[in-house]
């Protein structure tokens, strides 16, 4: 419980929730969107350069098993998502892809604000993570495409450009972009723009949490018209990937810190690489399902009462 209201105190979490607020008293804040661009790139960048300095001090078969896991555990996701949807609450065969693409990717918000809570907690986690975080975007966007697409011959041919896509997308480009300027910088090139990258990221997060609050909250009226079963898969699903995350980790050697974020990771929903996608590949799946789940149930349900879970249920192991 400490853990708990700790989170909900802590300066990123009420950045959040500042911006929900100013969506229901209809203020007229706004984020200019080149800003909130630039806001986007700056954090991105910033979190690849850290994980490849830290990258570089990690023996290769401390990081094998690791990323070979979260790699399985992104593309298994959909496996379980697109026939649950289907069969339990009738969802058409676009719109459980749709679903099983988003939550086979990943959050970045969510991953820093785990981060912020670790530190909160002062538990340390592998500095090896941002790799991880660049290595689940893609594969589960990937196979829930895939589950759909596969019937149709015609369509074959549109998983090379699906995989290409992701990867060239600015999230995903400026993670693994960062990762290997940090990898081949090192520690002494990386100090040299650290007072930018490093001392300032916390501040500037807190204004990207303050636009996603506003993002969010836009999205609370979707939640009557698509139905209370949406909002049950929106917070059952995060706990479900959670636990399997927060197993893997575990059986990976993680320590407690990588667990709880491995958990995290497998608990979020992508709303920048996967609905991208997505509105390219399956237009006909509804938007109001897939995007009022990850960013209006999932994403808050995360940031306030997730995140210090998963950190108890990984503790449970350790």
């Amino acid at each position: 419980m400490d853990a708990i209201i700790a989170n909900f105190l802590s300066p990123i979490i009420l950045s959040f929730f500042l911006g929900v607020a100013a969506t229901v008293v209809r203020s007229d804040l706004r984020f200019p969107e080149p800003l909130y661009q630039g806001i986007a790139m700056y954090l991105l960048l910033a979190i690849g350069m850290k994980g490849g300095v830290s990258l570089v001090s990690y023996p290769v078969s401390e990081l094998v098993w690791p990323l070979l896991g979260a790699l399985l555990l992104s593309a298994a996701i959909p496996l379980w998502v697109y026939p649950f949807l289907q069969k339990v609450f009738k969802f058409s065969k676009a719109d459980a892809a749709a679903m099983g693409a988003h939550y086979g990717s990943v959050s970045i918000v969510t991953f820093l604000a785990a981060l912020s809570f670790l530190e909160m907690v002062g538990v340390e986690a592998e500095g090896y993570l941002p790799a991880v975080v660049a290595i689940m975007e893609v594969p589960g966007i990937i196979v829930a495409l895939f589950l759909i697409k596969r019937s149709s011959a015609r369509n074959n041919g549109e998983l090379w450009s699906v995989f290409t896509r992701v990867l060239s997308s600015k999230s995903v480009f400026l993670l693994l972009g960062g990762i290997v300027i940090g990898a081949f910088s090192g520690p002494e090139g990386f100090a040299k723009v650290e007072g930018f990258f490093v001392d300032p990221f916390q501040g500037i997060l807190c204004l990207f949490l303050l636009e996603m609050g506003m993002v969010a909250s836009r999205r609370f009226a979707d939640i009557r018209k698509v139905g209370w079963a949406l909002v049950a898969f929106g917070l059952l699903a995060p706990i479900v990937n959670a636990f399997l995350g927060v197993l893997l980790g575990v059986l990976c050697g993680m320590s407690l810190g990588g667990a709880t974020i491995l958990g995290v990771l497998a608990s979020s929903a992508s709303y920048i690489a996967a609905p991208a996608t997505v509105r390219l590949t399956l237009p006909e799946a509804n938007p109001g399902y897939y995007l009022t789940a990850s960013l209006a149930i999932t994403f808050p349900f995360n940031l306030a009462l997730g995140i210090p879970f998963y950190h108890m249920m990984a503790s449970w192991f350790y």
